[in-house]
């Protein structure tokens, strides 16, 4: 049983716990003294369908108060209304701020939560429970919250800490396939930024992966989620080093928004960690054959490829509306090499289209 302690200013802040069932969680809750606190388990419709009784159960007869808030599964639902609503429902059930939120489903629930537990009565408790792969690596830890604004994704958050992180890593095995290789787009990502070895270890166990062998899985999991407490703890509010995580997502948001989020965010964060390993081969850094390696390494997981029917032009203007933006200028991650990736002031719209069309050209 693995679990990994999250450090902030020094001090342990909340536990990262591996599992592959429910069997501890009621354990890890009684340690934040549940039996005084009402608590609201925040999920979507899909999840709801396979985990929503088996939480319930758990906790219902251990805690002061329960309830539960389902909203309908999707980026669509990812707003401010659905805030709105939840507030309400809160609102309605008494809680205060000595209440919890639990977010039980995948990077939507996890980030509409928080943002919900950061501004409810100006702050109140939330632990996660991921169950996409993307969540388990990636938005579940941090403490970055927030929700999509008309059409600008996770243009309002705040940063707001969980109390626990908790995977139940047999919910990945009820993913699509298309779901589960989404969550892999971040992952690739950590071994690209940060650990060379893990990236070739990736490459190596591809088959393991796509069979969802669960013992490969926690190791997957564990690795990439390490990396990424080891950067959020250096900073946890993104004002140096953390950047390094949005390796791929200045031009994957882009892609994401003018495909009017009909891939999901993993699918869109590949294709732009290509782009981005290309504008940094066109800087003199990588080389042709890591290139190739590169997209190798995601069209083993069956990654789409970019459609040669998108707007060139407009995922460039739309890359001026990234919250990234550092007075005027993008703030692009970029890689000196496979595993070292640094921030970069200098691209410009011409090397981001050129880096398009060289794409489409491979695609081909």
């Amino acid at each position: 049983m693995a679990e990994i302690t999250v450090h902030k200013d020094g001090r342990p802040a909340y536990d990262i716990v591996f599992r592959q069932n429910y069997a501890d969680l009621l354990e890890k809750l009684e340690k934040l003294n549940i039996n005084r606190r009402r608590i609201c388990v925040v999920t979507e419709t899909n999840v709801s369908r396979y985990y929503l009784e088996e939480v319930r159960e758990l906790i219902e007869p251990h805690c002061m108060e329960y309830t539960s808030f389902i909203f309908e599964e999707g980026e669509a639902s990812k707003n401010l209304n659905t805030v709105k609503a939840l507030y309400e429902h809160l609102i309605l059930a008494r809680f205060d701020r000595n209440d919890l939120l639990i977010a039980l489903g995948g990077g939507v629930v996890g980030d509409l939560t928080g943002y919900t537990a950061a501004t409810y009565l100006r702050g109140i408790d939330f632990i996660q429970l991921p169950t996409s792969l993307l969540a388990q690596v990636d938005s579940s830890i941090g403490g970055k919250t927030g929700v999509d604004f008309d059409s600008y994704k996770n243009m309002v958050g705040a940063f707001h800490q969980p109390k626990l992180v908790y995977m139940n890593l047999s919910t990945l095995l009820t993913l699509n396939d298309r779901q589960f290789h989404s969550g892999l787009g971040e992952i690739i990502k950590h071994g690209l930024i940060k650990d060379r070895a893990y990236y070739n270890w990736i490459h190596i166990n591809c088959d393991k992966i796509n069979s969802k062998d669960l013992n490969v899985l926690q190791e997957l999991v564990v690795r990439s989620c390490n990396i990424k407490r080891l950067v959020v703890e250096t900073d946890p509010e993104e004002k140096g080093e953390r950047a390094l995580l949005n390796f791929g997502h200045t031009l994957g948001h882009a892609i994401e928004k003018q495909m009017n989020f009909q891939m999901l965010h993993g699918e869109c964060v590949a294709i732009g960690c290509i782009l981005a390993a290309i504008i940094s081969k066109n800087k003199g850094m990588l080389s042709e054959k890591d290139i190739t390696d590169i997209q190798e390494s995601f069209t083993a997981f069956h990654f789409p490829l970019l459609s040669h029917d998108i707007d060139v032009k407009d995922i460039i203007r739309i890359t001026k509306n990234d919250k990234k933006m550092n007075a005027g200028t993008i703030k692009f991650i970029l890689l000196r090499e496979i595993g070292d990736a640094y921030i970069d002031l200098t691209v410009s719209d011409q090397d981001m289209e050129n880096a398009i069309q060289e794409l489409l050209r491979i695609d081909e």
